[in-house]
């Protein structure tokens, strides 16, 4: 049976490509888009119902699943009409406020909804295996990262970026707040030892590259994660719908939840 997609920002670079995946997929039907008004006539192209009121178009899909890459105040606003419509909702925006993830996971208790800030299987698999890494190393090895993004993203540093760093922090028992620096400019002293450092590039059309280092005495581990398309995130989120209409309501699902 196939499943109903309703991609919102569908004329964004993620959601025309989670659109084009949608009607490639035989098991996915593009049942509706969501945009803005003054962008709803370049929606013309994927032959289904489009409007720019959420709440109207997701009644139009009853058992439909959302799939969500817009902004942290859209995406709240969308989880809202979701879960008031009774849909599924997929949502890989990032840049959420602690604020916005408790909304998300108060409104989960009552929805189906998934949030992962990366929707990639590799990066996913990585955070998986990250804290035994770390954790055999010792904390002789300092933990540091770079990440590397197109010059139109908006967020610094990516919600990847984050949660990997909050994934090393974790495997120390830190509190990445307390531990992450983002900057470092002149006479700035010695290296703390308590310190996961977290460097943003910008430029070009870059997808997205995150390294992790892991440096000690005499040695150096060099993770990296090159995601060479948008295609590997939709293709994520695009399992992700199939997979969230078959579990209950009660918890704000992620990636590792359906890997």
């Amino acid at each position: 049976m196939s499943t109903s997609i309703i991609v919102t920002g569908a004329g964004g670079r993620m959601g025309s490509t989670i659109c084009r995946m949608a009607q490639e997929d035989p098991a996915l039907t593009l049942a509706a888009v969501v945009e803005r008004p003054e962008r709803l006539a370049s929606l013309d192209v994927w032959k289904c119902p489009a409007g720019s009121d959420p709440v109207a178009v997701f009644a139009q899909v009853p058992g439909g699943v959302v799939v969500d890459f817009t902004s942290p105040e859209a995406s709240l606003a969308n989880a809202r009409a979701a879960a008031k419509a009774g849909v599924s909702h997929v949502i890989g925006t990032t840049g959420l406020t602690a604020e916005q993830k408790a909304e998300l996971a108060d409104l989960a208790k009552t929805a189906r909804i998934f949030w992962a800030p990366n929707m990639s299987i590799g990066v996913n698999v990585l955070l998986k295996i990250l804290p035994q890494l770390v954790q055999q190393l010792g904390e002789q090895y300092d933990l540091e990262m770079v990440e590397l993004h197109h010059n139109r993203k908006k967020d610094s540093p990516s919600g990847t970026a984050l949660r990997l760093a909050e994934c090393l922090a974790e495997a120390r028992g830190w509190n990445l707040p307390a531990v992450a620096n983002y900057h470092r400019e002149g006479i700035i002293g010695e290296r703390p030892t308590k310190e996961i450092g977290i460097q943003t590039i910008r430029g070009g059309d870059v997808v997205g590259v995150h390294t992790v280092y892991a440096m000690g005495p005499g040695e150096r581990i060099e993770i990296t994660h090159q995601a060479h398309s948008r295609e590997n995130f939709a293709q994520g989120a695009l399992r992700a719908a199939k997979w969230l209409p078959q579990q209950q309501p009660g918890t704000l699902y992620s990636m590792l939840d359906m890997l």
